[in-house]
């Protein structure tokens, strides 16, 4: 077996090929007429891409399936099991074939959140330390809204010709999530979010987006950077 040069290239330790980073978003989810359905996962993608190469650290693709509340039916989505069941696998895969004791999981899509609450068994079941980075959900406001449109513009995935459309929440109740009373309801950040929409609107900010990006790439590297150290 040949020896490889851990040293080689750009990275911030040797220490960091045994740290992987995958993304986790939603493929099929409605996000108004100015963005795609896999805005997530195309976010979620683009922040872990752009921080393994910032580190050295594996990039390790993305997980494909998504979790939501059953109070919020945009989209096509699995159970929390299923998931769970999914992120297991892949972390598994990646321990076998490239020895990643340590995982950074980026997440995009706020519907994953209650995963958080499994990851004492995903570590368990998995071997890894893993840390689950949920800085762009924090950022980014409301689902649809302004953050996700500007971080949209930057990766050149938004229809601006749709814009002056995005916050006609009558007929696209997913922004804001303004047509989910019940999650309205169950949280008030939900709820905050959805008058947000209501009564300023939306807007394209490119500047913005570059902001939100660097924001989450510079947690993830963090996040790195703790795990070298543990």
């Amino acid at each position: 077996m040949a020896e490889l040069r851990y040293r080689a290239g750009k990275i911030r330790d040797p220490g960091v090929h045994k740290i992987g980073i995958i993304a986790l978003g939603s493929h099929l989810e409605n996000h108004g007429p100015a963005l795609p359905i896999d805005t997530d996962a195309k976010i979620a993608a683009h922040i872990a891409f752009q921080s393994s190469l910032e580190t050295g650290a594996k990039f390790l693709g993305i997980i494909f399936p998504a979790y939501e509340l059953d109070t919020i039916d945009h989209g096509v989505h699995v159970s929390l099991d299923v998931l769970k069941d999914n992120v297991i696998n892949t972390l598994n895969q990646a321990k076998k074939f490239l020895d990643i004791e340590k995982v950074v999981i980026v997440n995009a899509h706020g519907g994953n959140i209650p995963l958080v609450a499994e990851l004492w068994d995903i570590e368990d079941q998995t071997g890894m330390s893993i840390t689950f980075n949920n800085k762009v959900i924090s950022s980014e406001g409301p689902h649809a809204g302004s953050g996700e449109l500007s971080m949209a513009k930057v990766l050149g995935i938004v229809n601006e010709n749709e814009l002056e459309n995005q916050d006609n929440v009558a007929e696209y109740e997913e922004v804001g999530l303004y047509g989910f009373k019940q999650a309205r309801k169950d949280d008030p950040n939900i709820e905050e979010g959805a008058r947000d929409i209501e009564e300023n609107g939306v807007y394209i900010d490119e500047e913005y987006g570059h902001r939100l990006f660097n924001l989450a790439i510079n947690a993830v590297i963090f996040d790195v950077e703790k795990l070298l150290d543990f």
